[in-house]
């Protein structure tokens, strides 16, 4: 395991500010289950010394194994200042759209967070004019701490939750594929028809 942290701890001092918030979500292109979005607010006044060393192996969620990233929730909940949550459900995305519910999470994100924040970082997406003051870092969470750590807690999170999906839904294999598309979970879908918690509004090919 890379120690990859103190690059991206380096990229948020280089914004001289004392807090940095971060944005980021996971299960974006899932077919089953909600997407997370989560918000990490890092005080860069106190992550020195023993309190950054949790943080030292930090990395974008998908660089990271199920195991190495159950340990660096624990580490970035230790190390952050305010951690930010929410799940939005299935019946919201059809509704709503997959991107317009995934800014709005990002923006409820930074607004949970901001202020405190003074610089406020998003994975990739602008937010439009009333979302707080922010950078869209291509990339970001193989950049930047504080994006790498909301990119964690999400997936985590999601993960956690597509596992209890699991307990209820246990033909569709939840607890392995966690809701993405694969070869299994399009057949069972194809067998069984979607269950409560798949995204009816998806062009996917296991529903025709």
């Amino acid at each position: 395991m890379k120690a990859t942290g103190q690059k991206l701890l380096r990229f948020d001092r280089t914004l001289g500010a004392r807090f940095v918030a971060g944005t980021d979500e996971a299960g974006r292109g899932s077919l089953a289950g909600p997407l997370v979005v989560a918000g990490v607010l890092l005080d860069y006044a106190c992550l020195k010394d023993h309190r950054v060393r949790p943080l030292t192996y930090l990395n974008d969620s998908k660089q990271c194994t199920a195991e190495q990233r159950e340990e660096l929730f624990h580490a970035v909940l230790g190390c952050a200042s305010k951690v930010a949550v929410r799940v939005i459900p299935p019946g919201d995305i059809d509704r709503n759209g997959l991107h317009k519910s995934n800014l709005a999470g990002l923006r409820a994100m930074l607004h949970a967070l901001a202020p405190p924040a003074e610089a406020c970082l998003v994975d990739g997406f602008r937010l439009g004019p009333s979302a707080p003051e922010h950078t869209a870092v291509i990339d970001g969470d193989t950049k930047s701490a504080a994006i790498a750590a909301a990119s964690i807690i999400a997936k985590v999170t999601r993960d956690r939750l597509m596992r209890r999906l699991d307990a209820l839904y246990p033909a569709y294999g939840f607890a392995q594929h966690v809701g993405y598309i694969t070869p299994a979970h399009s057949a069972v879908v194809r067998e069984r028809g979607p269950c409560a918690v798949h995204r009816l509004s998806f062009q996917a090919l296991c529903y025709q």
